[in-house]
């Protein structure tokens, strides 16, 4: 489902980062545990956190507590304040790459789903460049297809059908 808010699409782009090399069932079953150590994903407070916060983050047993992951998720929250400044939101500056309207494909069978895309690499190449960390091609999809600016339901799928604008893909 296309998501506009700040707060919903750096939560998505904090879980995808967390879910790298696990399942995404384990992160989802920490969702809540991350919304509160994180500041209900105020990205304001979380680029505010400071060595302390971080130890105090990896002690919390319902976040994945991986040091990497929960310093990106916070010089992540300070590369979006940036973005924020210079496109005036970072939902104008990520929903840019599709030109503000989400691009659908119709795979019929989960494994015409590809892992990644040249759209995916561009957005990861962008995100890096302006100070992003685990944000690889490979997360970067599944957050564009988790954000909605990737429509990926199967053909068979209701939300398909109920999701029905969007820009032919492939992305």
């Amino acid at each position: 489902m296309p998501v506009h808010q700040e707060r919903g699409l750096f939560e998505l782009l904090v879980l995808e980062g967390a879910q790298a090399g696990l399942s995404w069932l384990t992160v989802l079953k920490r969702r809540d545990g991350y919304r509160v150590a994180f500041a209900d994903f105020d990205p304001v407070q979380v680029a505010g956190f400071d060595s302390a916060q971080v130890e105090a983050l990896l002690s919390q047993p319902g976040i994945i507590r991986h040091r990497q992951k929960v310093e990106a998720a916070i010089s992540n929250a300070a590369a979006l304040l940036r973005i924020r400044e210079e496109a005036g939101s970072f939902d104008e500056f990520i929903w840019g790459f599709v030109e503000g309207k989400p691009l659908r494909n119709r795979w019929a069978n989960q494994e015409e789903v590809p892992a990644t895309t040249p759209l995916a690499r561009r957005v990861s190449a962008e995100l890096r460049e302006r100070g992003f960390r685990f944000v690889g091609p490979t997360i970067c999809y599944s957050f564009l297809q988790a954000a909605g600016l990737v429509l990926d339901h199967l053909t068979s799928c209701f939300r398909y059908a109920e999701l029905g604008g969007g820009r032919p893909g492939p992305p």
